[in-house]
């Protein structure tokens, strides 16, 4: 299971090149609203141990620090990345968090992008859904077309509808990244949800679409990945489009 400090890397990413991570929920545990089946941080309850969230000024200390320190050692940042060990916007400070961050960005790092990984759940909220306008890479999950389909693959607390979540996207008309994992697994196989997924791809029109598999470690047993060209494959009617599609195995 992956944890997290508060600030971290820069680390290597497959999708956002040289990565300095925020980790804005608990450094020893984890905090998210859903438990999805391939989550590289492990299963909600292993990470109970810890309860504290970071407070804005505490960001703003270590980000600064940490910019600081990458300036003087000449080391790239493509993308400062909102992820962590959960849901980043569940962190109640995030609005003020992001608008530190963009500020000692534009001081310190005015190259790096400034992305947020997000399952997109409280993109209903009117603060969130404004802090998120404010970052160049609002990276926002939707891994299945049904309701079904995310409770299988997500496994989200409390009332999750694919319906609301796609209404509080279409408020981005297209400003966004849409993030969808591809998986097989005892329940779930997304090959299944890929024809409606598309139509939700064609309603909301992302500037981009990053489609990915399995990478590491998952915390339920049988799961497996597709190949680059499998995930080609499947997602080559949106190509054929004009879809701008970022494809990692």
């Amino acid at each position: 299971m992956m944890r997290e400090t508060l600030v971290f890397g820069p680390i290597r990413s497959r999708r956002l090149g040289s990565s300095l991570g925020i980790n804005l929920l608990p450094e020893e545990g984890k905090l998210c609203n859903f438990d999805c089946i391939y989550c590289e941080c492990g299963w909600n309850r292993d990470g109970r141990g810890d309860h504290r969230i970071p407070t804005a000024e505490e960001l703003r200390k270590a980000l600064s620090e940490k910019l600081v320190e990458c300036r003087e050692k000449g080391i790239p940042i493509d993308s400062i990345t909102f992820s962590g060990d959960g849901e980043p916007t569940l962190n109640p400070e995030f609005p003020e968090i992001v608008d530190i961050t963009v500020a000692l960005r534009n001081e310190l790092y005015p190259e790096a992008r400034i992305s947020v990984l997000s399952n997109a759940t409280r993109c209903g909220r009117e603060d969130v859904f404004r802090a998120l306008k404010k970052v160049d890479n609002p990276i926002l999950k939707l891994d299945a077309a049904s309701d079904e389909g995310a409770a299988l693959i997500n496994r989200p607390a409390g009332d999750y509808h694919v319906a609301e979540i796609v209404r509080s996207m279409e408020r981005f008309e297209g400003d966004f990244v849409l993030q969808t994992m591809f998986l097989r697994g005892p329940e779930f196989d997304t090959a299944a949800e890929v024809p409606a997924w598309m139509d939700l791809v064609r309603k909301l029109r992302p500037r981009e679409i990053m489609v990915y598999t399995i990478d590491r470690e998952t915390p339920m047993k049988g799961l497996s990945k597709y190949t680059v060209e499998q995930m080609r494959e499947l997602v080559q009617p949106l190509l054929d489009e004009g879809f701008n599609i970022q494809i990692r195995g």
